[in-house]
């Protein structure tokens, strides 16, 4: 009888787990479109961009950090990439030009996170420039973690016998083409959990003409090659359980003089856009100036990548989906005391902790240990501190709601120098 009954719940447990709906797998596909103001993208036709905007969400962004800041980081392609890689400005990751001279690794990648935590789950990148895997990412160093992507499709721009590198750049296009080629048969066929796609085209041809119909006609490109990479998204969630997100963005504006340069603190310059095909966003993201450093906790989010304390507790972006806590911290310091302020954007009460450290030994690998000055109400959006209670020079201050952390430093004499001309 035991034998029978143990037989029937067998049965039963197999009956019911058939029932149930397989898990969805949640992936994520970023596309960097290289060096495109936010007003030639809303100009430009863009008919499958348009059509992924219609069912998920445009937002004007930034980059560049905090204007005059210690945060402030160039509007160049290389840092540009490293703030969306490692959700922090320059003044951490430490990327201040495209020579990529001395990234601190210390600051991890979304990639680098993922495999840390979730060693199964597969990596992709697919590049037009050879230096995102290598240097950025740091692929098979030590320093980087030794991280070794799954699949991978670059460094087409060496081979020039099959790309001849003409004097108006068209080559690039060409690679562009196939890279996205290789994307999309990659994400068919193997469907990897984190992709990132990096086109170059649409940047040479703002160095090589500015605003033009050269640049308008390389938007063009950008927006059938998104085309093809979200059809095949798409089709993969209709034939399996997956729940993919695609996220297109790009690193830099252009001046507004010719739309050739950019690098500078201008609002053109630092003026981004980011596309979702998410359509669900948070208050931050309907209230607050979005930024490429969003990107990286998002992803972590939409993937249910639970993050590190020491990682959050640097990172310099907010999540776009889900429920948030707070944003926009301030600290500023007075003879005597410390002030710091946030934007609330919780809509239940809730409490806000309040940490400080004297230290960055993150900068360098090490930990730094934190102090619990107070716990506060959200909703009162300031608190001020004695600060001979707390003497230093230097503070890492970390505000921890429910939902997300943020973090703001009270530097001792401006922002800090780049180690070195890059």
């Amino acid at each position: 009888m035991k034998n029978q009954l143990l037989v029937l719940l067998g049965l039963l447990g197999w009956h019911l787990a058939r029932a149930q709906p397989p898990v969805r797998a949640r992936k994520v596909v970023f596309i960097i479109a290289d060096g495109i103001p936010a007003d030639v993208l809303e100009k430009a036709n863009t008919p499958n961009i348009k059509k992924l905007i219609a069912g998920g969400t445009y937002l004007r962004a930034h980059v560049g950090g905090e204007k005059g800041t210690y945060t402030e980081t160039p509007t160049i392609s290389a840092p540009g990439y490293n703030d969306l890689l490692t959700g922090t400005w320059g003044y951490k990751h430490n990327v201040w030009g495209n020579a990529i001279k001395a990234p601190n690794y210390h600051y991890p990648t979304i990639f680098r996170l993922l495999k840390e935590q979730q060693p199964a789950r597969k990596i992709a990148i697919f590049s037009t420039w050879l230096d995102n895997r290598t240097k950025l990412v740091g692929e098979g160093l030590p320093a980087a973690g030794g991280l070794h992507f799954d699949y991978k499709a670059d460094g087409y721009e060496l081979d020039t016998v099959a790309f001849p590198h003409d004097k108006q750049s068209l080559y690039t296009h060409a690679i562009d083409d196939k890279v996205v080629a290789e994307a999309a048969t990659c994400l068919r066929e193997n469907g990897p959990d984190l992709s990132w796609v990096y086109l170059e085209h649409t940047d040479d041809m703002g160095h090589r003409h500015g605003d033009s119909e050269e640049q308008v006609r390389a938007v063009g490109y950008v927006d059938e090659q998104v085309g093809r990479i979200w059809a095949t998204l798409r089709e993969r969630m209709k034939t399996k359980p997956e729940d993919w997100l695609l996220v297109l963005t790009t690193d830099h504006g252009r001046d507004a003089q010719s739309g050739r340069n950019h690098g500078g603190q201008s609002d053109r310059e630092r003026t981004t856009w980011l596309v979702l095909s998410e359509q669900s966003i948070n208050a931050y993201a309907s209230s607050e100036p979005v930024t490429i450093v969003d990107v990286l906790p998002t992803i972590a989010r939409f993937m249910q990548l639970s993050l590190p304390a020491a990682t959050q507790r640097e990172l310099d972006g907010v999540p776009l989906i889900g429920p948030v806590s707070l944003a926009a911290p301030r600290v500023t310091a007075g003879s005597d005391s410390l002030r710091i302020t946030w934007t609330a954007l919780a809509s239940q009460p809730e409490k806000v902790k309040v940490w400080a450290t004297k230290t960055n030994n993150f900068k360098t690998g090490g930990t730094d240990d934190y102090e619990l000055l107070s716990t506060v109400p959200l909703a009162r959006q300031r608190l001020a501190l004695s600060r001979a209670a707390y003497p230093a020079a230097f503070y890492k201050i970390v505000l921890e709601g429910s939902h997300n952390t943020i973090n703001c430093w009270l530097m001792p004499a401006g922002p800090p120098a780049p180690s070195g001309p890059d």
